[in-house]
């Protein structure tokens, strides 16, 4: 077949270095899909980037037909199929999250000018780089000549985190969870919401709530232990999270390319145009959703009570605050 483009931004960085390994050998886009990786990141890594690229060619991977590493942004988002926007400013020790936001929406606002210019109008575009909701929804606005469909940005390792918290606690494996649901912001106003997950125990489908009996534990504990989850691993391994972060890309991607599985959603932050979950529209709020043929769909019709509904307010107003203050710092850039 036709090797598909695939972008990997900040590509020098801890992330991409989890991350293309599992790309390359086949574990995103199937085993019989050859590619060629594009990895973009600043000048001063270039010299980086090129020990990635011997790496990449010693891994002697079948699949793997060409690797371009580039600073440019012409170079790097020409005819692409797919980009994973994974590099972005990192907050820095006495930073305010708007400091974040103001250096942020510069890189995402080049970057999505750059894939209305030069990208397919098909490409899928996952955005990675924190404050990720908002990165998103910056390259989005920033490319008006591609679908706002095609732009989704990680909450999948909260998803992730979410299921096997669950998992732990019942002593049974993470592929016996599913129908979690990472609502909102990936921050922590997140909510992750188990009210309508399902747990298959000794062969039996019950109801999350039903398997653990221990609601103050599901809506204290281990709504917390979620949210909280990046800042704990920053604390005990001194660097935020790389190897979860990205296996939880590949699950996204995979998903988009190959759809989920029947009976099942996940969860992606995505555009909140036309959802019937009262979120306010032209946010990218994370949503459970089912994808086939490359397309995602609202999983729609879920009950949602008031503990719920006052989590997923909570997460919505910080995403509409957030924007606003990208919005500013755009308009006068």
């Amino acid at each position: 077949g036709e090797p598909i483009r695939v972008l990997v931004t900040g590509a020098a960085g801890q992330i991409a270095y989890s991350l293309l390994y599992s790309i390359a050998k086949g574990d995103v886009f199937g085993k019989d899909q050859p590619l060629t990786l594009v990895l973009l990141d600043i000048t001063p890594v270039m010299t980086v980037l090129d020990g990635i690229v011997m790496e990449l060619q010693d891994c002697a991977l079948p699949l793997l037909r060409e690797v371009i590493p580039t600073d440019k942004e012409e170079v790097a988002f020409k005819d692409l199929d797919i980009a994973i926007l994974v590099g972005s400013m990192p907050r820095k020790e006495g930073m305010e999250r708007k400091d974040l936001l103001q250096a942020n929406s510069k890189i995402f606002k080049s970057q999505g000018a750059a894939l209305d210019k030069y990208a397919k109008k098909t490409v899928k575009v996952v955005v990675v780089g924190n404050p990720a909701n908002t990165n998103c929804l910056i390259a989005s606005k920033s490319a008006p000549s591609i679908p706002k469909e095609n732009f989704s940005c990680l909450t999948r390792l909260d998803h992730n985190r979410a299921k096997s918290q669950i998992a732990l606690k019942l002593g049974v494996s993470a592929n016996d969870v599913k129908n979690v649901i990472i609502w909102g912001n990936h921050s922590s106003t997140q909510y992750p919401d188990v009210t309508h997950a399902k747990v298959n125990v000794k062969g039996k489908e019950v109801g999350v709530y039903e398997a653990i009996k221990d609601d103050s534990w599901l809506k204290g504990d281990f709504i917390l232990t979620v949210q909280q989850r990046g800042a704990a691993v920053i604390k005990a391994r001194k660097l935020s999270s790389a190897m979860s972060a990205a296996k939880a890309i590949c699950d996204h991607v995979r998903d988009i390319w190959f759809g989920t599985p029947p009976g099942e959603f996940v969860s992606m932050g995505v555009i909140s145009d036309g959802n019937s979950y009262g979120v306010p529209e032209d946010l990218l709020y994370s949503f459970p959703v089912v994808i086939k043929d490359k397309t995602w769909k609202f999983v729609e019709g879920l009950p949602i009570n008031d503990f719920s509904r006052e989590k997923m307010n909570l997460t919505a107003k910080e995403l509409i605050e957030e924007k606003e203050t990208a919005v500013q710092f755009l308009s006068s850039a």
